[in-house]
């Protein structure tokens, strides 16, 4: 069983006692800011302890009821079972061949290595795009110079649940998250297509 925090429990109690109930008023009655309770509510909407609805609010889950199937089955996914190969340039790289390669690979982001295959960097859309906009140089500059690095760079471990590498994309509001070993060596890569293929074929399972 997935273990809840002290907040998730208490916010699964303010829902079950005011439906429906908007984010707003929940963090109000916690007396904390939205931002702070977004990653929770999202995990909790995840296993099935809360339903969302647009424009409406929060309402009890089939897991909170209780129903805990879709809970046990996302504790027992690991971040192994379901990441994918990385996309992977060297921090030598140039900002072109960058881009080209963010193209040719249809991703969302890059990740940079070393030599060695350490992790030493992120690319995104974003890092690119401002590094190009009215700098015709930027094209020959190495990827080092405009990458995101550490300690600015979230990762996941491959033991790792996917609700906990869910929780960090929503905490930091990141694309993909490297997969690193121990020794922060490249393993794979978590990005949020994985995850909605993983809810859609729980929720096959489940229905």
């Amino acid at each position: 069983m997935i273990e809840l925090t002290s907040r998730q429990l208490k916010i699964i109690e303010i829902v079950q006692e005011n439906v429906p109930i908007t984010g707003d008023q929940i963090a109000e009655l916690i007396g904390v800011s939205k931002p702070t309770i977004r990653s929770d509510l999202s995990v909790l909407v995840m296993v099935g302890y809360l339903e969302a609805k647009p424009k409406v609010g929060y309402f009890p889950g089939k897991s909170a009821l209780p129903n805990y199937e879709a809970a046990k089955k996302l504790e027992q996914i690991k971040v192994k079972d379901i990441q994918s190969i990385p996309v992977v340039v060297k921090e030598t790289t140039t900002v072109h061949d960058a881009v080209v390669t963010l193209f040719m690979d249809n991703v969302g982001s890059l990740i940079v290595s070393d030599e060695d295959g350490t992790l030493k960097g992120v690319l995104s859309r974003k890092d690119l795009l401002k590094v190009t906009l009215g700098n015709p140089a930027s094209s020959t500059m190495p990827v080092h110079l405009v990458m995101t690095r550490q300690p600015n760079i979230v990762t996941i471990q491959p033991d790792q649940s996917v609700v906990e590498a869910a929780k960090k994309m929503i905490e930091h509001d990141v694309d993909t998250l490297p997969v690193i070993s121990e020794k922060d060596e490249i393993i794979g890569r978590i990005t949020k297509t994985n995850m909605t293929r993983l809810l859609l074929d729980l929720t096959d399972t489940l229905l």
